[in-house]
């Protein structure tokens, strides 16, 4: 019963599920640049409503999650153990809550981004939704991997994906260097509660990327690499 239902939400796949889920992330995360944009132009009313969109998709890849972890049978999973698969679905689901939870913050707090750092910090926010990207590429890659028996040629192109992954993970690791220096330099300027939260806000766009690379290591692990 519980396979003949997921079969109708999510195709015949046993791996679209996982895939369906991280579709819905990398929606929420991209949300950020509009986000972002609006907080630049201290647009509230827009910078509300793109919230909103954030908290919608966040909690309809929840409803996804949710459903897998009560419906999936373990004879359903046979290339890949069931536990595995629950185990990136638990990683992608963190990068969603991380969005909303930047979102949040800046909403909540009514944030400023500083004009000293604001060019840099969209680009920093863009190029962890890049590392999203890639990682959302890398696991619609999975199905092939289970269709072909994890021939060579399939898994080397997942692997050159990862490594994508991991060269923009470190692209934003040197971009969060360069922020976090560039508001140290101003922030005996600044309220120093709004600095604590700016500090706050940069860690947490950057832990965006690490969720996506850790998508990427767990993936190498299931083939072995």
């Amino acid at each position: 019963m519980a396979s003949s239902y997921l079969t109708g939400i999510f195709g015949s796949s046993p791996i679209a599920p996982l895939q369906k889920h991280m579709e819905k992330v990398h929606a929420c995360v991209e949300q950020l640049i509009p986000y972002t944009e609006a907080v630049l132009a201290r647009d509230f009313i827009a910078q509300e409503r793109h919230y909103e969109n954030i908290a919608k998709l966040e909690r309809e890849a929840d409803e996804i999650k949710n459903k897998l972890r009560m419906q999936i049978p373990n004879r359903l999973f046979m290339a890949i153990p069931r536990g595995d698969l629950l185990d990136v679905l638990r990683i992608q689901d963190k990068i969603a809550g991380k969005a909303k939870d930047i979102a949040g913050l800046m909403l909540g707090r009514k944030m400023q981004i500083p004009e000293v750092i604001t060019d840099d910090f969209l680009l920093f926010v863009k190029r962890n939704i890049d590392c999203c990207t890639q990682a959302c590429t890398a696991i619609n890659e999975l199905d092939e991997l289970v269709e072909t028996g994890f021939v060579k040629a399939v898994t080397d192109l997942v692997e050159t994906m990862v490594q994508k992954i991991d060269d923009i993970e470190h692209d934003t690791d040197q971009m969060q260097i360069k922020i976090r220096a560039e508001l140290f330099n101003i922030e005996k300027d600044l309220n120093p509660v709004d600095v604590m939260f700016l500090y706050k806000i940069i860690d947490l766009t950057g832990d965006l990327a690490d969720g996506a690379e850790r998508v990427g290591n767990r993936l190498q692990l299931m083939l072995g690499q």
